[in-house]
């Protein structure tokens, strides 16, 4: 099969599928031969019952024969449900989550595993039990975390669609390290059952992909409320044929790369995300409004202590005997936690939380919108460590140990704290590897912001996958 039909978004394949101009068996295939033959380790397990799952498909259906990734983070009834970690290398999944069985029940074919960063916990996929997975566009930088699988799949020509996660950036950052597009959903919009955990209310369930409508499709599938999942919305249809019809003439919006000073933004990076901002604005008439110091509170300690008491009841008794299997960063936040977390630490992440929330509230009491970058800069090294430079500014030397390690995620963490949905958006390439513009909007505003980035991309369209990916 031609490599330029593996390339096709999710959307345009589902038309030749119903078009018969291919077979879904025959459309799997040819994604399995890219998978053996790929350089990127995006997958860790291929599911067996694939072939069979395509050769039944119905065409008609949203995803009718469509192939794709899931994350390894996400459990599907007897597939392996490692966390990513060696600690439960031998963990067999005995349920299935409700928004993996609303896509099949709309025709997808589930393909195989794709990697993610241990439980999720980092920007980097690189495991003890998977190895390191790679960029398509540079196979020594990472494609980010924790659904880095997901995206160097999608990007790479493998899938052209898979499934992801985002607790404090997880969709959104390696999006934008790929140059896919990343939708960020209103905290309930997918639900997380069954076995949902509430926790820290930052995580919330999506997709990556290579355009706006096929996340506008993927959401209209998958939302809506689910007894499982106490916090789920109700369901909404129309993401996808609402595309191109809202009025957002007017709409405020405040233009800050790096969310004002949250993070330390490469300068070649904000140049980018003004330029494109500019042209989002015309596009859409938007209404620019003068950027205000809104002194952001840091929401690191918050976002860090409460996700690691999750972390620590998934372990359980295995720790600490399980460290020595752990990834030296995991690791690292545990033996943080573990010693030096208490109810007074407690009491300050709940203070830090409540100074977001009030503060994201008192933003966009006045704007719309708001643009950012995704990233403070592009790709980082593959294996990682977590980056601690950006350009050439060394982040330990002139701002000391926190601000730097909590660098990379300080744009995305917000939007996951406080609830709301954001998008990241490519918008080029700098020393050719891809850059994201993040846009977050209010509450349950996800149709806005799709619509937002569909008419960016008709007047300014992106690569669907990187065409020099070592397959």
């Amino acid at each position: 099969m031609d490599q330029e039909i593996l390339n096709l978004d999710a959307v345009d394949l589902s038309k030749l599928l119903r078009g018969k101009k291919i077979s879904p068996k025959e459309l799997l295939a040819a994604v399995l031969d890219n998978i053996s033959k790929s350089q990127l380790n995006s997958f860790c397990y291929l599911d067996e019952e694939a072939v069979e799952s395509a050769e039944r498909a119905d065409i008609s259906l949203p995803f009718g024969g469509i192939p794709f990734g899931i994350k390894q983070l996400d459990p599907v009834l007897n597939w392996p449900n490692t966390g990513a970690s060696l600690v439960f290398k031998d963990r067999i999944a005995n349920y299935e989550a409700t928004y993996l069985a609303r896509l099949r029940t709309a025709g997808a074919v589930f393909v195989g595993q794709t990697t993610a960063s241990e439980f999720g916990g980092i920007n980097c996929t690189s495991t003890k039990i998977n190895g390191i997975t790679r960029n398509p566009w540079n196979l020594d930088k990472t494609p980010g975390g924790s659904s880095g699988g997901t995206a160097a799949a999608v990007s790479g020509g493998l899938i052209p669609i898979g499934t992801g996660g985002d607790g404090g950036g997880s969709i959104r950052i390696p999006c934008a390290f790929t140059g896919l597009f990343g939708l960020k959903v209103t905290y309930g919009r997918i639900p997380k059952g069954p076995k949902a955990e509430i926790g820290a209310l930052t995580a919330v369930l999506g997709c990556l992909s290579r355009s706006v409508r096929d996340t506008a499709r993927f959401l209209d599938v998958t939302n809506g409320a689910d007894t499982h999942d106490p916090l789920s919305l109700p369901h909404f249809s129309g993401y996808e044929k609402n595309l191109g019809t809202y009025d957002l003439d007017g709409l405020k919006v405040v233009v800050t790369p790096d969310l004002f000073g949250s993070a330390i933004v490469n300068p070649r990076v904000e140049e980018m995300i003004y330029e494109n901002a500019e042209l989002l604005i015309k596009i859409c008439n938007l209404n620019k409004v003068e950027k205000k110091n809104f002194e952001m509170p840091r929401a690191s300690l918050s976002w860090a202590m409460s996700n690691t008491v999750g972390l620590m009841g998934e372990l359980g008794e295995y720790y600490p005997e399980c460290a020595d299997d752990l990834t030296p960063e995991i690791n690292f936040i545990l033996n943080v936690a573990s010693h030096g977390y208490d109810l007074k630490i407690a009491a300050q992440a709940e203070i830090e939380r409540k100074r977001l929330n009030e503060k994201m509230a008192e933003i966009f009491d006045e704007v719309d919108l708001v643009i950012t970058a995704t990233n403070p800069d592009t790709a980082f090294d593959a294996k990682g460590p977590m980056p601690t430079k950006v350009g050439d500014i060394d982040l330990m030397k002139e701002y000391g140990f926190e601000k730097a390690v909590g660098n990379n995620g300080a744009l995305t963490i917000p939007a996951n704290m406080y609830g709301s949905p954001a998008v990241s958006i490519p918008v080029g390439t700098l020393d050719n590897m891809p850059v994201g513009m993040q846009v977050m909007a209010k509450h349950h505003q996800d149709s806005l912001l799709l619509d937002l980035a569909y008419r960016f991309e008709s007047e300014k369209p992106w690569p669907k996958v990187n065409s020099n990916s070592p397959v």
